[in-house]
């Protein structure tokens, strides 16, 4: 694990301590002063995942090669004070800042300390690099009531998302006061991130809702190859990339005056958890399969014609004049020119959460989206496709979160500081 030096950061706080040790006795010598030396140099080692500084001007896990594991999880903020919230939230970022450095979650790790208390990190990220481990924090329309003083502070971008038509929504997987997004290309790594914040959170917050992921859904740089989903489609070929500045800076990061100051470099991640009826899908023709994409299914090319980037023609239409690329497929509904330009950043995953009572793979997409202001971005293009796309027939929408995600953390001040003032 990574020891390079830098300059200290504030320890956790004893109430997250209490969190680590399972509300057990905390040992002598952990106080709230306690400090660390985490580094944020990449690896040197060409053959080993890179390794992402968690403070910078934007939170990492947007922007960065997506990884191929993904764990998320929504929080429900307990009865606590606002300053409470803020300490919490404290004690995340010192963790996090050290989780993404290869270093434990606390002070001493996993297998130092006090002997007779529980240790401060749970041990099974112990000997394993961060390959890649990013963690970037969101808060909930729900954390803006009237419980912390922060309903004023609500951005109108953070809407509490419509009923789309077809949704399907289980009460269990939609919403939270918190989310957390750990991705990582070890799903080890990814799972001691979310286990160890939940550890630290003991009392404060509780687990709403999670989700394991695998096998990215989108490429979010171009040095990436466009993986596929489910389906066997090529998935998410006309995503926003990270050298492409001009349409990030349009379509993913909050702008200065866009809403209140303390959302400035932040941006708006929308989930959907969405399940694939395998079974009915793979029962399709070939044929079929590819007019309700949009695209061939080996080459991942539009069936206006050319190559996987190439762009869309919808105005070519084939025997009987009939467009080539339907008019209820999802490529079409889902282009920017059929949404008055608008363009989300797109980071899902693939999940597989064993089988349903009826022998069927419970199983689909996890759909994580960033965006500038959903109102108008996320809102009309799920409303499009929700309305007219032909792969409605085996999609089932079951969970759904929205969260404004801040600008990234600077060294001595935590994650989301500038929203308290």
């Amino acid at each position: 694990m990574s020891t390079d030096p830098a300059p200290p950061n504030p320890g956790i706080s004893r109430r997250g301590l209490l969190g680590l040790a399972g509300a057990g006795v905390v040992g002598a010598g952990i106080g709230v002063g306690a400090t660390v030396a985490v580094g944020h140099a990449s690896s040197t080692d060409s053959g080993a995942a890179p390794q992402y500084p968690f403070f910078g001007d934007h939170q990492a896990g947007i922007l960065t090669p997506a990884q191929d594991r993904l764990h998320f999880a929504a929080f429900d903020v307990l009865d606590i004070s606002r300053d409470e919230l803020r300490e919490l939230l404290s004690d995340w970022t010192y963790a996090a800042n050290r989780m993404t450095a290869g270093l434990g979650a606390g002070e001493y790790g996993p297998a130092s300390g006090p002997y007779d208390s529980p240790p401060d990190d749970t041990g099974e990220a112990l000997d394993l690099p961060p390959a890649g481990l990013t963690i970037t924090f969101g808060f909930g329309p729900s954390l803006f009531d009237d419980r912390f003083g922060l309903a004023s502070r609500r951005p109108d971008a953070l809407i509490d998302l419509p009923h789309f038509p077809a949704d399907l929504l289980t009460d269990a997987l939609v919403g939270g006061d918190l989310c957390i997004q750990a991705c990582s290309d070890d799903p080890q790594i990814a799972v001691h991130a979310i286990r160890n914040l939940s550890r630290i959170a003991f009392g404060r917050a509780s687990l709403r809702w999670s989700q394991l992921g695998f096998g990215r859904t989108s490429s979010t740089t171009k040095a990436q190859v466009t993986p596929r989903n489910l389906f066997g489609f090529k998935d998410g070929t006309a995503n926003i990339r990270a050298e492409e500045t001009d349409a990030v800076a349009e379509s993913v990061w909050v702008a200065d005056g866009d809403g209140p100051d303390w959302m400035t470099g932040g941006s708006y991640l929308v989930s959907r958890k969405i399940r694939m009826t395998i079974e009915t899908w793979d029962r399709t023709a070939l044929r079929e399969q590819e007019t309700v994409v949009g695209r061939t299914k080996g080459e991942g090319a539009p069936l206006s014609g050319g190559e996987e980037f190439t762009e869309p023609d919808f105005t070519v239409t084939g025997r009987g004049d009939v467009p080539l690329i339907a008019e209820s497929s999802h490529v079409r509904l889902a282009h920017p020119s059929q949404n008055d330009g608008a363009a989300l950043l797109r980071r899902g995953y693939n999940f597989v959460d064993g089988n349903d009572d009826l022998g069927r793979l419970n199983a689909g997409l996890f759909f994580i989206c960033f965006q500038r202001d959903p109102r108008t971005q996320f809102v009309p293009i799920q409303m499009n496709l929700a309305k007219n796309d032909a792969m409605n027939e085996y999609l089932r929408h079951v969970g759904s979160g929205i969260f404004a995600v801040p600008p990234g953390a600077k060294e001595g001040r935590p994650i989301g500081a500038a929203l308290f003032g």
